[in-house]
Order: structure tokens, then C-alpha cells, then sequence
């Protein structure tokens, strides 16, 4: 008989508007208090179970903190017998021994309107059990593969809200489906060249999501996928773009073979490259270059970045994976590459200008650039206003399923605590005990 822990949470319950609710938001300090109003449950039983310390179930019980990490969510999935669709999550593999959890549960018209309600605050992947997937034709043409060059680009748009830790899954099925076509499908004309070309898009996207959410290795395993298909594929732009993503994640750790990668990259741009392209591998030789702190190197690549979204003409097509790449985005680049080199006058007024247009659906991103501002406020003494900054980075980042802004503001607000005598570091310190 399969195990059932002492906090599986009744059927019924979970079926409740309030609690569903809650549960596909990842508000489980809503969860717990409602466990334990409705069930019985007790808060140490919870912190038993989903290995969490007592005094925390009772914090986020009354609203201060959230649970992010994917792993922590998986742990109160099994510890309250959460079906996984509910959290946006595979099925758990003890949903089989669970009667009345099946995805089928869906059906209902409570169920229905609470998952469409949060699908507008909360993001389309971590509201839907599952994507529709519909079957292909016998036979594949040039046209079917731009049906599904045109959804992978509606499913890039997840990243915009979401964080890897809840559009991870739905890459990564998109990447198996596209395998399973290229491996099983007939295919006209030279419709498999593009749909080899469209599978190294999505191994992209998918790594970008597994590094977004901490599982590097396997980020560095799509993305040099991706590069191997993108030169099966003769696609030179991936090809570039997928040395650019390897220099990206290289850069923490080798600085100066990211730098390398990154020059490879943006040998690979020819007459015909588009404009965004360009910037794009551009940019990203800025940032290696700035890690590296090559200043002459950044300041060159940035330039030809500049002189790339210049040059661009009316009516240029550009591909939907780097059509995000404008003059905002290059702000954000060059105050970010001017902060790590240690310039923060040049480092604020780019930032500054470029949140000025992100709004704050943007969560994720805006918290991670408002850390840079903060780091740039904080090399130059002003410690008030970096701190300001990372407590507003802080609340941005909160519920969302990214490991990136705790990796940067974990660090800056231990560069703060020797300043707790300021009001503002005094106030950015106990907002984050919980």
C-alpha cells in the first residue's frame, strides 16, 4: 500500500475555490493556514513533511515570504498529495495510487473558472495541466513547420512573465515533440532542413529556461545540441546565437575562453545576417568582454552593437527568438556591462532609462536589472539607494520560479549589512528574514 502522509490533503479541499486557487499560484502560506483551518493539519506536521523549520510554515502562514525553488514545491506536492497539474507539474508518480486526482479532474466548472482566473495573474504554464498538442499531418511540408515555428514563438512569450522553473517542462516537451517528428514523420521538399532548424530554436529556448532555473548542466547539454543542429541545419544565425548562449554561461567560470566563444559567435554574422542578430551576438561579446574586464573590448562590441539596430531597415525580417533585442534591451546590456567594470556613472543613467519601460509583469527581468542598478548605486557609495533597489528587486522576485535573482541579490545584500544603521539597509534587512 502506498505511503499517504498525515498532511494529504482531503479531495474535497483541494477542489475549493479559495485553496485551488492558492495551490496554482504557489501561495502556499494561503495553503498551509487553510490546511490547518479546514483539515486539521497541524503547522509542524507540515514542516515535518515538506522539511521546512516550524517558525517558517507560521511566517508564511501569515504572508511574509514565498516558496520559489522547484525543488521545495515538488517536496509539498508529495507532502500534501497535490496533484502535479495543479502546480504545474508532471504527474507525481504516486497519482496513480490516488483516486480522484486524475487530470481528468479538470471538468468541472469551479476548476475551470479558478485555473482561467489564474491563468491571468499567475502565467499560462503554471495554470495549464497540459499544452495541446494536436497530431501532425502524414506527411510534413515546408508550411506545417512554419505552423510550428509560429507556436514556438507564442510559447516564447512565457518567458516574458514566467521563470525556467515553470516554462522548463513546456520547452523541453516542445523539443521532444519536434524530435519525435524529425525521427517518425515523411517528409516533402525541404521541410526536414526546417524542421532541424526550428529543433536547434528550441533547444535554445529550452536551455535558456534550464538555466534560468538552476540546471546548468543540462542547459549547456541543449544548448551545444542546438549548435550541432544549427550546422546540420546550415542555419548560420542559431548557429552564432548558440556559441553566444555557450559564452553566456561559460563566462562565470572561464572568463577568457568566454570571450573567445563570444568572437566566434559574431564571426558567423555575414551581409545577410539581420539587424537584430547582430546586436545580439554583439552585445553578448560585450558582456564576456566586460567579465573579463576588457574595457576597450566592451566598449568596441557595444558600438557594433549600436551601429546594428542603427542600420536597420523598414520591413527587415528579423527571426521571433531575437526580435526582443532594441535599444531598451541594449541599455540594459551597457549598464550592466559598465557596472561589473566598476563605472557606475556610466552604468546608471542606461539602466535608469531602461526601466523606465519595463512594467512590473516583467518580475523576474526587472528585478534582475534593478540589481545591477543597485550594485552600480553601491560601487559608488550611494549605499541608501542601492539598498532602495534591492529591496525593490527583492518583492519583484518573490513567487517567481527563477534562480537568478537570488544568485545576485544574496550577495549585495551581504555587501549591505554592514551598513544596517541606515534606515533604508535596516528596512531592506528585515523585509528579507522571512
Amino acid at each position: 500500500m502506498t505511503y499517504r502522509p498525515p498532511t494529504a490533503l482531503p479531495p474535497d479541499l483541494i477542489d475549493q475555490d479559495d485553496i485551488h486557487r492558492a495551490l496554482v499560484r504557489h501561495d502556499f502560506g494561503v495553503v498551509f493556514r487553510l490546511a490547518r483551518e479546514h483539515a486539521g493539519i497541524s503547522y509542524s506536521k507540515i514542516a515535518t513533511e515538506c522539511d521546512i523549520k516550524p517558525n517558517r510554515v507560521g511566517e508564511l502562514a501569515k504572508g511574509r515570504g514565498r516558496i520559489t525553488t522547484f525543488e521545495k514545491i515538488v517536496q509539498i506536492a508529495d507532502a500534501l498529495r497535490v496533484p502535479g497539474h495543479v502546480l504545474g507539474l508532471a504527474p507525481r508518480p504516486w497519482e496513480a495510487d490516488s483516486p480522484g486526482h486524475s487530470s481528468e479532474e479538470i471538468g468541472s466548472h469551479v476548476r475551470r473558472r479558478t485555473i482561467l482566473k489564474a491563468a491571468t495573474s499567475a502565467g499560462l504554464a503554471a495554470a495549464l495541466p497540459a499544452l495541446h498538442t494536436p497530431d501532425p499531418p502524414s506527411r510534413i511540408t515546408p508550411a506545417y513547420v512554419e505552423e510550428l515555428r509560429a507556436r514556438a514563438a507564442r510559447l516564447r512569450r512565457l518567458d516574458i512573465y514566467l521563470g525556467g522553473g515553470d516554462t522548463c517542462r513546456v520547452y523541453l516537451a516542445e523539443v521532444q515533440r519536434t524530435k519525435s517528428l524529425l525521427r517518425a514523420a515523411v517528409f516533402t521538399d525541404d521541410a526536414r532542413q526546417r524542421a532541424t532548424a526550428l529543433l536547434s530554436e528550441q533547444a535554445q529556448q529550452a536551455g535558456w529556461s534550464a538555466f534560468d532555473s538552476g540546471r546548468t548542466r543540462e542547459a549547456v547539454d541543449l544548448y551545444q545540441e542546438s549548435r550541432a543542429l544549427a550546422r546540420e541545419a546550415q542555419d548560420s544565425d542559431l548557429y552564432g546565437n548558440a556559441l553566444a548562449f555557450l559564452a553566456y554561461k561559460i563566462g562565470p567560470d572561464d572568463r577568457q575562453a568566454a570571450v573567445s566563444v563570444a568572437e566566434a559567435s559574431c564571426a558567423t554574422i555575414t551581409a545577410r545576417t539581420p539587424s537584430t542578430v547582430r546586436a545580439l551576438l554583439h552585445e553578448r561579446r560585450a558582456w564576456a568582454c566586460a567579465l573579463d574586464g576588457q574595457i576597450a573590448g566592451t566598449e568596441r562590441a557595444l558600438e557594433a552593437a549600436h551601429n546594428a539596430l542603427d542600420s536597420t531597415q523598414d520591413g527587415e525580417p528579423q527571426p521571433d527568438w531575437a526580435a526582443w533585442v532594441d535599444h531598451v534591451e541594449l541599455d540594459i546590456m551597457t549598464g550592466r556591462c559598465w557596472t561589473e567594470l566598476q563605472r557606475p556613472l556610466r552604468a546608471v543613467p542606461a539602466l535608469t532609462r531602461a526601466l523606465g519601460h519595463y512594467s512590473d509583469d516583467h518580475a523576474r527581468d526587472k528585478s534582475l536589472y534593478l540589481s545591477w542598478l543597485a550594485q552600480a548605486y553601491f560601487t559608488a557609495g550611494e549605499v541608501e539607494m542601492a539598498a532602495q533597489h534591492v529591496s525593490r528587486a527583492a518583492a519583484l522576485a518573490r513567487g517567481v520560479a527563477s534562480r537568478r535573482p537570488a544568485q545576485r541579490l544574496t550577495p549585495l545584500i551581504d555587501r549591505l549589512r554592514p551598513h544596517a544603521a541606515l534606515p533604508a539597509v535596516r528596512e531592506l534587512l528585515e523585509g528579507t528574514v522571512a
